[in-house]
């Protein structure tokens, strides 16, 4: 099996959870079916994220900046993915990587979300 990395996402591993969040929507685990949380990055600091997401050729080191980047880096694993695949903040200010499951587009903060573990 191929396996390929996107800075610091892996791709394979974003499958399994992608699997993992459809199967809990199917058998009732997860009752909030429009947007899954499949990543959380435990922080909302710039550098941090720079650094977990191994985002080292930013061109700004800015909040604008680091959050341009992970929209064009979100839209390039959706496209290879095949599923829609966004990140923004949880609650609690941390960065998170989202998977929605329908076609509009939903903000984490408007919706429960369920945790694709």
């Amino acid at each position: 099996m191929l396996e390929a990395k996107i800075y610091g996402l892996c791709l394979e591993r974003l499958r399994h959870q992608i699997n993992n969040a459809r199967q809990r929507t199917k058998d009732g685990t997860c009752t909030y079916k429009d947007i899954i949380l499949l990543e959380c990055y435990n922080t909302g600091d710039i550098d941090d994220i720079i650094d977990i997401l191994e985002l080292y050729d930013i061109e700004e080191r800015t909040f604008e900046g680091v959050m341009e980047k992970l929209k064009d880096l979100s839209y390039t694993v959706s496209a290879l993915s095949r599923e829609a695949l966004f990140f923004d903040f949880t609650q609690s200010g941390h960065l998170g990587l989202y998977l929605s499951l329908n076609d509009k587009s939903i903000k984490p903060q408007s919706a429960l979300t369920c945790q694709a573990v």
